[in-house]
């Protein structure tokens, strides 16, 4: 063999031991650290400041911590969370919803109308009030793509009229109760998963992650590309594993975990699978990152922003009914209030930017459990809303400061 053809060899032979090396457990290690300083931080800030807020909160006040307000706090945090769910839609493609809490309050008074006044099974009242959600959505839709109205008027015009639909539901007593232990009503104020039904639900995260990661792995090995190292995935899975296995055991202490913050989880986790793994998805993130290249590769940019709208809608009337299950009532209230802030606030605190084309449905998940536990904090310290207002906009801005400079290290170091 001659003297070039030795020296091919052996550079082929490092670069196999170098994809080899990339794969083990400390590559995966040394990958995740090279993400965060070129500035894709992912929910780490979120999460640093989550484990903050809770050792102050939990060392001025130790009933915190318990598993009884844990629980409480999860029962509120699912509300506006579902409604942050929607918000986080939006955001992807660049655009806001500010009538999120209106259309959240109508909703829970279509469904006290419908149910108690007009007698219609509450499944039906509840599956018309998200078909008008879904309706306001459209029209939002309308007046973005074919009339060139900004979403922040458009929306700010909802806010108002939904808001009236809303009072002129309620009439002039202003509030309907909702029949006291009725299923609606006790799944949203009572119910929690049994205790061995729990544990059985704590596994599935963790499963689900190497399941998926073994089959990636897979692939990549038959491709001759390199894989994530499997050391590495067991070992996340397994942190993951033992986390919620945990909380489960913690919170089963008391009351439990509560049903309807299941099915947050549940919503969030279908909508993280559609915003990373299908063409719809993909679409969202493509049309908030540059809305004229999104169109030129093909891209039906209408039909994105329309879901985006349809979707937040929709999501705000199913946090109202939830609501309103909550608190066995619709009232003029309803929606109103720190509702629409909470709703934005907790998407951006979880790490969905305010500039379109990055977010995860996590984000909603982690922001709003920050908002709650600030809110809770703070009234078992006995201490006024408005510093609660100052906290949560505090973290608000800090939230965009860092979202802000995460962009210009990720355009540094030619991430995008």
């Amino acid at each position: 063999m001659s003297e070039n053809g030795k020296q091919s060899t052996l550079l082929l032979d490092r670069s196999d031991v170098r994809v080899n090396h990339d794969t083990g457990l400390a590559a995966t290690i040394r990958s995740s650290i090279d993400k965060v300083r070129s500035g894709d931080l992912g929910s780490l800030p979120v999460v640093v400041g989550l484990v903050i807020i809770w050792t102050v909160f939990g060392t001025l006040n130790p009933t915190f911590l318990s598993s009884n307000n844990l629980a409480n706090l999860l029962f509120d945090a699912s509300t506006v969370g579902i409604i942050s769910l929607g918000i986080v839609c939006v955001l992807m493609v660049g655009e806001i919803d500010l009538s999120v809490g209106s259309i959240s309050g109508f909703a829970s008074a279509m469904v006290g109308m419908l149910w108690v006044n007009e007698g219609w099974p509450v499944a039906l009242a509840i599956a018309a009030a998200l078909v008008v959600g879904g309706v306001i959505g459209a029209i939002y839709a309308v007046l973005f793509n074919r009339l060139g109205m900004p979403s922040f008027v458009a929306t700010l015009a909802g806010l108002l009229a939904v808001l009236g639909m809303q009072l002129y539901l309620l009439g002039a007593t202003g509030s309907i109760n909702l029949p006291y232990g009725s299923a609606v009503v006790n799944f949203g104020q009572l119910l929690v998963i049994p205790r061995p039904l729990a544990y059985v639900f704590a596994l599935i995260p963790g499963a689900v992650l190497l399941l998926t990661g073994l089959g990636t792995v897979r692939r990549r090995k038959q491709a001759n590309l390199s894989a994530p190292s499997v050391g590495g995935l067991l070992a996340k899975a397994a942190v993951i594993t033992v986390a919620l296995e945990f909380v489960a055991f913690y919170l089963n202490q008391d009351r439990g975990i509560p049903w309807m913050f299941a099915l947050f989880v549940v919503l969030a986790i279908v909508m993280n699978y559609a915003l990373t793994r299908t063409q719809w998805g993909r679409s969202m993130s493509a049309v908030g990152g540059n809305r004229e290249a999104a169109r030129r590769a093909g891209i039906n940019v209408r039909r994105i922003y329309t879901s985006a709208f349809v979707l937040c809608a929709m999501f705000a009337a199913l946090g109202g009914v939830l609501a309103a299950a909550r608190l066995a009532s619709a009232s003029q209230q309803a929606g109103t209030g720190d509702v629409n802030l909470n709703a934005i606030a907790a998407a951006v605190i979880g790490g969905t930017s305010l500039f379109g084309g990055r977010g995860s449905a996590y984000s909603a998940l982690l922001g709003i459990i920050v908002i709650q536990s600030i809110a809770s904090g703070l009234t078992m310290l006995d201490l006024s809303s408005a510093l609660r207002y100052m906290i949560t906009g505090a973290v608000l801005a800090i939230a965009v400061i860092v979202d802000s400079l995460a962009r210009r290290s990720r355009a540094s170091h030619g991430r995008g």
